[in-house]
């Protein structure tokens, strides 16, 4: 009975060890799961931050959101290079980050009102610029205040093309305006009378001739821009020789430089060819050309030459000897309309877009064009074209 009472507690014993030993390696392969269910989650909300952050970071508006007590705690990339602040401010006060008082009360004003739409900023910099903001209140399911998200679109390179836009109105409209006053002066005074004194008529006849070849060479140079600009223009790239070129521009406007008693030296050397749309090559030359008559100093010296660069390039310099360009109206000299001096520019004639059709007739070859000048020193005008084979 003895032995039978110990193999029935060895087995017992047994059976117990038994439902441990499963018990155990059960609540192993538990932990293990639990260990691999809290991994994988944790790679899961990873990855969802990564989208998240990815997503955010493509975002060409600035994303800024705060928590209930006004701190960051979340911002794209955008808004870091819109405001110059790092992700290592997250946390701080959005006064902190953006050094912006106005930007502040917007965020502050969240507090009564829900959302702010379409509001816009004008932030003196440096640099200056235009934002448009929109904001909204966030709140929990239970209505609690939970911060707020703001969103900014910087609107200044919008802003600075409407106003060059105005500004191109505008002077269209000028330069369009004179010579049709003119036209309809000298038509009104015909009308009137003056048709019947031939010195008059022939007079009166002229000023309509000339001012319509001006309305008609506006027209043509505001066309040729519009298609450089665009990249619309077809350009037919050949072998051009430099000094040629030149040679021909000269004997184009050799009366012209005779009225001013401008000597023209075509310093170009020989051999020097450019692959470049004869026409377009031309045009560039002859623009730079007509300016340094116009513009130089009279009974003065214009001279025009060339180098080869690396590349390969060449560069070409038209340089006078007159007053040059102040150093502020250098950076604006080959934009539509822009005269240094509005006065002697329209008593010289011209359009007033010559050296905005050289920088895109430049441009549309690949290369570049620049003014250097010093008062009193001249003007020397820089531009380069793809050297040809």
């Amino acid at each position: 009975m003895t032995a039978f009472l110990a193999l029935l507690a060895l087995a017992a014993l047994a059976a117990w060890w038994q439902v441990r030993r499963l018990r155990s390696a059960d609540s192993a392969r538990h932990a293990q799961e639990l260990a691999e269910l809290q991994a994988r989650h944790a790679e899961a909300l990873e990855a969802h931050k990564h989208r998240l952050e990815t997503l955010l970071d493509s975002m060409i508006e600035g994303l800024v959101v705060l928590d209930p007590h006004g701190r960051i705690t979340l911002a794209n990339r955008a808004a870091e290079v819109l405001f110059g602040f790092s992700r290592q401010m997250i946390g701080g006060t959005l006064l902190e980050a953006v050094r912006h008082h106005e930007v502040a009360a917007v965020a502050a004003r969240l507090g009564k009102e829900s959302a702010i739409l379409d509001h816009e900023l004008r932030l003196e910099g440096p640099p200056p610029r235009v934002l448009q903001v929109n904001a909204v209140a966030l709140r929990d399911p239970a209505g609690v205040g939970a911060g707020a998200m703001l969103v900014f679109h910087d609107l200044t390179r919008l802003r600075e093309l409407e106003g060059a836009r105005q500004e191109f109105v505008a002077n269209v409209s000028h330069e369009l305006r004179t010579p049709l006053s003119l036209i309809k002066g000298a038509a009104e005074t015909l009308l009137d009378g003056a048709k019947t004194d031939p010195a008059a008529l022939d007079r009166l006849l002229q000023i309509i001739d000339r001012h319509a070849d001006r309305l008609t060479l506006l027209i043509d140079d505001l066309l040729l821009l519009a298609k450089l600009d665009s990249g619309r223009i077809e350009l037919h790239p050949e072998p051009s020789a430099l000094r040629s070129a030149t040679q021909e521009v000269f004997d184009d406007l050799a009366k012209r430089a005779r009225g001013r008693e401008v000597r023209l030296e075509n310093a170009v050397p020989a051999g020097l060819v450019a692959q470049a749309d004869p026409d377009r090559l031309r045009q560039v030359l002859s623009n730079l050309v007509d300016n340094g008559i116009k513009y130089g100093r009279a009974g003065g010296v214009l001279a025009v030459s060339g180098r080869v660069l690396e590349g390969p390039w060449i560069e070409v310099c038209v340089r006078d000897d007159g007053p040059g360009i102040p150093r502020e109206a250098q950076a604006r000299v080959f934009e539509r309309f822009y005269r240094v001096d509005k006065a002697r520019s329209r008593e010289q004639g011209g359009t007033g877009l010559g050296l905005a059709i050289v920088k895109h007739a430049v441009q549309a070859h690949g290369g570049e064009v620049r003014v250097e000048s010093e008062p009193g020193q001249g003007a020397a005008f820089y531009f380069t074209l793809p050297a040809a084979g």
